[in-house]
């Protein structure tokens, strides 16, 4: 095939060329856009969150994580007082202790299939991480216990005696690692 560009020399003498320094300019120009678009993609991942529904039936309260930090809150629906027939209200909470920014990883937000629990589980992708996070209305925030990883606790941790603490009854699950 034959090219259609333009080889004669005369030709190329007569069409101004573009200088170096327009080329240089087109180049940073270049450059420039591709930090910006580079920058702002990281900014989105930055602040890619997760939404989880309370798994309590009666509640009407999602749970956001953060999915680089771990960072939890939480808003939920709200009647306004005295206010008959209003729209209603949104009632958020921020992190409090436990629930705020964690060393960046991978998180996620599992919800249980318990109808009667408020909480969800803040899971660490990485490393297999959980902790409980739930809305603590005493101090209007989102707080989780610590972070912990069952592959790496002893047995002495795993074994359940007695009533399991927060339940109103004896635990429906037996005692581990101990011999009939």
């Amino acid at each position: 095939m034959r090219s259609t560009l333009p080889t004669d020399r005369a030709f190329i003498s007569a069409v101004p060329a573009a200088s170096t320094h327009s080329w240089r300019a087109m180049g940073c120009r270049a450059g420039i856009a591709l930090a910006l678009l580079a920058s702002t993609a990281a900014g989105a991942r930055a602040a890619s969150f997760e939404f989880v529904p309370a798994p309590q039936i009666d509640l009407n309260r999602v749970y956001r994580v953060d999915k680089v930090t771990g960072e939890v809150t939480s808003c939920q629906y709200g009647l306004r007082e005295g206010a008959v027939g209003s729209v209603g209200l949104t009632v958020c909470y921020g992190s409090g202790e436990g629930a705020s920014a964690q060393a960046p990883s991978e998180y996620g937000l599992v919800a249980s299939r318990h109808t009667r629990e408020a909480g969800v589980f803040r899971v660490n992708y990485r490393t297999g991480e959980m902790s409980i996070c739930y809305v603590q209305l005493q101090k209007e925030a989102v707080v989780c216990t610590a972070q912990a990883n069952p592959a790496a606790s002893g047995p002495e941790e795993a074994v359940a005696t007695g009533q399991a603490p927060g339940r109103a009854g004896p635990s429906a699950t037996p005692p581990q690692n101990t011999r009939p």
